[in-house]
């Protein structure tokens, strides 16, 4: 069910990649918003505008807002999303220039927007995928949180930059799967990533769209990371806004253990993410998140690397950490260690928390920033660690290393 209404435009905020923030006044006021009595002053919230389906919106425009998941205080950002004008005197968008392109998403919804699929006949790089069947050994880094993103980046970028290398010339490519927001333009922190030459390119697969390049499946888009954008490493996560029943199964994050399968089947190195936290007040989520368990034990089919942080004596004395957390992650990484992964330790310290508070956008999970909870950004960064270093081991053809009854290594 959807909660309508209809706003005019007050002023516009920050706009980046494909979005507009504007303020808006509603016509009424949002559900339980008036149970002290009448309401007579307007209401105004915040509102989001994807530029690339709904135009350009002005101050003094009258638009038609869907104020669902705002209304009930979900984790939209505190936004009402714009469907479009509400009134003859507000511009449509222009017609999209004729072009190629049949690939629907958002399909059968209000919004379904057409694109051009990397791999569809009428694209430039359909020769190239047709029979494209091989990732050849890239690693492809998996997290089941939106928000693990840049802090897997800072680790890859970390470990590249201290090994010699010069930090863009490492390309990495981010895979937008659909658990989470279907429009790429939702995240800010893949328009900051962008824009700072952190990540090469997005590449929006299954109903997510907007990204540099459309595909249809997982596979699909790690093959066109691979092969039309000429990456070395692949992130796959989420959008943002993942949905949570607060059950094992019903959880968008498993399909993480779906993506270790893909990486796996395109003979590519899959490298499993642990969700980490040292500050969650939800004993399923201190520690490895048992979501994190789940997928790896139970959806991974195939074998991955588990890169579990090694905290130096500087980082484990934080106030947020201490050993009994670093303890309680080895021990629950135990239960990995008996299924088909490779456990892999991985040495961390503080100049890896000064690389994390240089990522564009910043960071923050479940709410909580870098000092909040070092341990869940560390534990993501030692992924992109350990995906760097497979870097220098990956040859034409290779499969993925792992092995079944897996060993603790040291990175």
């Amino acid at each position: 069910m959807m909660t309508w209404r209809i706003g005019t435009v007050i002023s516009t905020g920050r706009s980046w990649r494909g979005a507009l923030e504007l303020e808006v006044t509603l016509d009424r006021p949002l559900p339980g918003r008036d149970a002290a009595g009448p309401v007579t002053e307007p209401v105004t919230v915040r509102a989001l505008a994807y530029t690339d389906l709904v135009g350009d919106p002005r101050p003094g425009d009258a638009l038609l807002l869907n104020v669902s998941a705002l209304a009930r205080g979900l984790g939209t950002g505190g936004y009402a999303l714009v469907v479009g004008p509400a009134s003859a005197g507000t511009p449509l968008p222009p017609d999209p220039t004729p072009g190629p392109g049949h690939l629907v998403k958002a399909r059968y919804t209000p919004l379904q927007t057409m694109v051009l699929g990397v791999d569809e006949q009428e694209s430039p790089h359909h020769a190239t995928l047709t029979d494209a069947d091989s990732l050849d050994g890239m690693p492809v880094v998996v997290a089941d949180l939106h928000s693990a993103l840049p802090a897997v980046v800072a680790g890859l970028r970390h470990a590249h930059t201290t090994t010699g290398g010069a930090p863009d010339t490492l390309r990495i490519a981010y895979v937008m799967t659909d658990g989470g927001a279907l429009p790429a333009a939702f995240s800010r922190t893949v328009a900051a990533l962008r824009d700072a030459d952190w990540l090469t390119t997005c590449v929006t697969v299954g109903q997510a769209f907007g990204g540099d390049l459309e595909a249809v499946t997982v596979h699909t888009g790690l093959l066109a990371a691979r092969h039309v954008a000429g990456c070395d490493i692949a992130v796959v996560a989420q959008g943002p806004g993942n949905l949570g029943t607060g059950t094992r199964w019903g959880y968008s994050g498993v399909a993480a253990g779906e993506a270790v399968n893909a990486a796996a089947t395109l003979r590519g190195r899959p490298v499993a993410s642990l969700r980490v936290s040292g500050a969650d007040p939800r004993d399923r989520h201190l520690g490895i998140s048992h979501h994190s368990l789940t997928a790896y034990t139970r959806v991974a089919l195939a074998p991955a690397d588990v890169p579990v942080p090694v905290p130096d004596t500087a980082l484990e004395h934080l106030p947020a950490w201490g050993a009994p957390l670093t303890h309680r992650i080895h021990e629950q990484a135990k239960t990995l260690a008996g299924t088909r992964h490779t456990l892999v330790d991985v040495p961390t310290d503080t100049t890896l928390l000064d690389t994390l508070r240089t990522a564009p956008g910043g960071l923050r999970t479940m709410g909580r920033d870098l000092d909040a909870d070092p341990a869940s950004f560390v534990a993501a960064a030692a992924a992109g660690i350990h995906a760097h270093q497979l870097t220098a081991r990956s040859t034409t053809g290779s499969t993925t290393g792992s092995t079944t009854g897996s060993t603790t290594g040291t990175a």
